[in-house]
């Protein structure tokens, strides 16, 4: 069945509940937002509706619910759940519904599906919707790079997330930004001298723009809100920079769904079914989430209260609290994004005398390029020396190597291909020439970024260990292929990117298969 329009349509009843088949929800799969509505239902907050809703379900003869929404849909759910059996009863004692009915239907099982462009729900890494709505803002902050680095302009980007943080914080890691201002970290006090002087830091190093990420929840240490237009003002008054503010809104809510949001919500549709169909009367209300790749079943209501403590944390100022209740997930882009926005000054770096080489292998992807400026800067934070190869393997062999530096990355996260050059060719003909070149430039670990080519020539290099002594280091692969077809790894860079394009191409070709029949 289909409920139209949440809970009202439940509460409603009559044609809102209508028996669908396989052919109702062909074709479906391209289309934004919900094609059965959502409506808020205050009624369903009340017993009377609750009641009203038991009785359209029992009616129907619907006794398994699959909830799609936020923490205060599910949350509605499992009271109806708790609420079943005495609801039943009251009705038939109304003479709504026979005292047969009671017994028959005498158990609600439901689970409960997360779609939020916030991802604001804990115990799932990712809720429907959240990767459709970074694309959204991902394509308008690569529109607005070409404008600020012609015009050498600040952007100050308002986006969602009036609780949470995470569209904010990602944001700002995949485009590189210079701030960002999320409301489970906010800035430590003295943040404007702060946030200016990074401005100017990155400006002097000849960067022609400067982006700023503002979520619409963004506080600061005090639960003071933070604006987009605050932080505008501020970086014209101090530094002078012509500055533009660019509020998203709701356009990070349309558009056609992305390759992994349709993944993932139809993986998770598939669970979330087999798990009311193992339900018994005992089995509590579950929740499908996304834990690593897998989708799995967490208890409802636990995953409700950590949702609703974090809120609690950074009302009572515990941000710390509130960024480890957000989950691993969240955790890990924070710190990500902290190591690789903020240089230290020479003078804090420690000394590792420790260089580490880092070439491009194989066909070119998407992401090659943020894969190579975080490895760069995250090496010169510990103090390494960054050796940048290009054209692969065989650039190594024709000595193509030189000193890279955190500045020479800067812009790299949004661009496609291989800056650095890459080859499909394997390392076999040419050992004794890299060999050569790791000892002159006393490389003391090698990282490659690459397809299966990659994978097979670090084999190449790790057999030839006997022979050359040079290749007696440690070396480490970092999947890169549209193929996604390097063992032990679930994905492989560039692998989501190329998947968005099918199906941005599939999504084309639909109207004209439709004439054609």
């Amino acid at each position: 069945y289909f409920i139209y329009e949440g809970y009202q349509g439940m509460v409603d009843g009559g044609e809102n509940i209508v028996e669908v088949t396989w052919e109702s929800v062909s074709s479906i799969l391209q289309v934004g937002g919900t094609v059965i509505g959502s409506a808020r239902c205050k009624a369903f907050r009340t017993r009377e509706g609750r009641l009203k809703a038991a009785c359209n379900l029992v009616k129907c003869g619907i006794t398994n619910l699959c909830v799609i929404g936020g923490d205060g849909s599910l949350t509605g759910a499992n009271l109806f759940r708790e609420e079943w059996n005495g609801l039943l009863e009251e009705l038939a004692r109304n003479g709504e519904i026979e005292e047969e009915a009671v017994k028959s239907y005498a158990y609600l099982n439901i689970v409960g599906m997360v779609g939020s462009i916030d991802n604001d729900f804990c115990g799932t890494d990712m809720t429907i919707g959240t990767d459709s709505a970074l694309h959204r803002i991902i394509e308008v902050v690569d529109a607005i790079m070409t404008t600020a680095q012609s015009h050498q302009r600040t952007f100050v980007l308002e986006v969602m997330g009036r609780h949470c943080g995470y569209l904010a914080l990602v944001s700002a890691l995949a485009c590189g930004a210079d701030y960002v201002f999320i409301p489970e970290y906010p800035p430590e006090e003295g943040w404007e001298d702060h946030m200016c002087g990074r401005l100017s830091e990155n400006r002097a190093r000849k960067k022609r723009l400067n982006i700023i990420i503002v979520s619409e929840g963004a506080i600061d240490s005090f639960n003071k809100p933070i604006t987009s237009e605050q932080v505008k003002d501020l970086v014209v008054n101090r530094l002078g920079f012509d500055t533009r503010v660019t509020i998203l809104g709701h356009v990070q809510r349309g558009g056609t769904p992305s390759a992994f949001d349709r993944i993932l919500a139809s993986r998770m549709g598939v669970e979330a079914v087999l798990a009311l169909l193992e339900a018994t009367p005992e089995t509590p209300g579950c929740v499908v989430t996304l834990s690593g790749n897998l989708a799995v079943r967490l208890p409802l209501m636990e995953c409700v209260q950590m949702t609703q403590d974090v809120q609690k944390a950074m009302d009572e100022r515990r941000f710390k609290d509130a960024v480890e209740l957000r989950g691993r997930s969240f955790t890990n882009n924070l710190n990500t994004y902290k190591l690789l926005s903020n240089k230290k000054p020479e003078g804090e770096l420690p000394k590792s005398n420790f260089t580490v080489a880092v070439l491009n292998v194989g066909a070119p992807a998407a992401g090659m390029n943020a894969a190579v400026r975080s490895a760069v800067r995250l090496g010169i934070t510990e103090g390494h020396k960054m050796l940048a190869v290009t054209d692969g393997f065989e650039g190594f062999s024709r000595g193509q190597i030189k000193e890279i530096k955190w500045g020479d990355v800067g812009g790299w996260t949004g661009q496609g291909g291989s800056i650095l050059g890459t080859k499909r060719t394997l390392p076999g003909k040419y050992l004794e020439k890299i060999a050569e070149h790791m000892r002159a430039h006393c490389i003391n670990a090698l990282l490659v970024i690459g397809g299966f080519e990659a994978y097979l020539g670090l084999l190449e290099l790790s057999t030839a260990r006997e022979k050359y002594e040079a290749f007696c280091i440690p070396m480490v692969m970092v999947p890169a292929t549209v193929s996604n077809n390097v063992p032990g790894s679930d994905f492989s860079i560039g692998a989501d990117t190329a998947l968005n394009t099918i199906t941005d191409v599939s999504f084309f070709l639909l109207p004209s298969a439709y004439v054609a029949h």
